[in-house]
C-alpha cells in the first residue's frame, strides 16, 4: 500500500471533492449549490438556526453563509426572523417553497449516493458513516471548530 492510500485524511478529502463535484452537477437541475442544499437540509432538521450556526455547519465563513442565505432568501426558499431573545441575531427558517425544493432535491442526491455506493453492503456503509460521525465528534468534543474551507 502506498503512502497516499494509507492516509485517511487524503482519502477523505479526495472522496469529498469527487462527491461534491458529482452532487453539484446533479443539483444544477434544482438550481441549488451543494452549500445551499446542505443549508436547506440543516434548516429542515433544526429550524431557527442563526447565520453563524449555518456557517459553522457548512464549514464556511459567516459572511459567505450570509451571502448564500441571502440568495436563498431572494429565491423565496428561506426567511429570516428576529431572534426572540437576541436583538442582534436573526433566525433562519425554510419557507414552504424551500421545503418543496428540498423535497425535490433529496431524491436526486440520494440517487447519486446510491450509484456511488453500489457494490458496498449496508453494513459497510454503516461502518463508514459511523467512522465519519465519530471523527467529526472527536474534533468538536475537544473544543476545536471545524475550519472553514
Amino acid at each position: 500500500m502506498n503512502q497516499l492510500d494509507a492516509c485517511s485524511t487524503f482519502l477523505v478529502r479526495h472522496a469529498w471533492l469527487s462527491l461534491r463535484g458529482v452532487v453539484a452537477e446533479a443539483l444544477v437541475q434544482h438550481e441549488l449549490s451543494v452549500a445551499q442544499f446542505a443549508s436547506l437540509l440543516m434548516l429542515d432538521e433544526s429550524p431557527g438556526l442563526s447565520v453563524a450556526d449555518v456557517a459553522r455547519k457548512v464549514s464556511t465563513a459567516r459572511q459567505s453563509a450570509n451571502e448564500m442565505l441571502g440568495g436563498l432568501e431572494r429565491a423565496g426558499l428561506v426567511e429570516r426572523r428576529p431572534h426572540p431573545t437576541d436583538r442582534r441575531s436573526q433566525q433562519i427558517f425554510l419557507t414552504d417553497a424551500g421545503r418543496a425544493r428540498l423535497g425535490e432535491a433529496v431524491p436526486t442526491v440520494r440517487a447519486v449516493e446510491a450509484r456511488l455506493a453500489a457494490g458496498f453492503s449496508p453494513d459497510e456503509i454503516a461502518v463508514v458513516n459511523a467512522w465519519l460521525r465519530r471523527m467529526t465528534e472527536a474534533i468538536t468534543s475537544e473544543g476545536e471548530e471545524i475550519p472553514t474551507l
